[in-house]
C-alpha cells in the first residue's frame, strides 16, 4: 500500500514538474525576439529541466531527440504544440506527460518551434 502511494506521488511530482517546465520553455523564441529570456532559460525558470533535459533522457524524452524525431514533418509544430497544451501518454513511454493548462496557445507554439530548432 505504501509503495503505491508513494508510486502515486513520484508520478504526479513528475507531472506536475514536467508541466511547470514545459510552460517555462513555451516562451522561448518569441520571448527571446522580445528581448525576454532563451527558450533553455525559461526552460529551467519553468522547471522543464526537472523531466527534461536537451541531450539526455531523464523522466521525460531529451528534447533533441523530440526534435529529431518530428523534424521534416509538415505539422511537427501544430502537433507538438498540441501535446504541450494537451499533454500527452504512451508517447514516449509510460510516464505521461500532463497538460499545461496555465500556457495559452501562442505560447505552446513558441515552445514547440524553439524545441525544434534543437536538432
Amino acid at each position: 500500500m505504501k509503495r503505491k502511494s508513494q508510486a502515486r506521488n513520484k508520478t504526479a511530482t513528475l507531472a506536475a514538474a514536467l508541466a511547470i517546465g514545459i510552460a517555462g520553455a513555451l516562451g522561448a523564441a518569441p520571448a527571446r525576439a522580445q528581448h525576454g529570456p532563451s527558450g533553455l532559460t525559461l526552460a529551467q525558470q519553468q522547471n522543464c529541466m526537472s523531466c527534461h533535459s536537451v541531450t539526455r533522457n531523464f523522466m521525460g524524452p531529451a528534447l533533441r531527440d523530440v526534435a529529431a524525431k518530428y523534424a521534416g514533418k509538415a505539422d511537427a509544430q501544430t502537433y507538438l504544440t498540441h501535446k504541450i497544451l494537451e499533454g500527452s501518454t504512451g508517447v514516449w513511454g509510460t510516464v505521461p506527460m500532463p497538460a499545461n493548462t496555465q500556457l495559452n496557445p501562442g505560447q505552446a507554439a513558441q515552445l514547440a518551434s524553439w524545441i525544434l530548432t534543437l536538432k
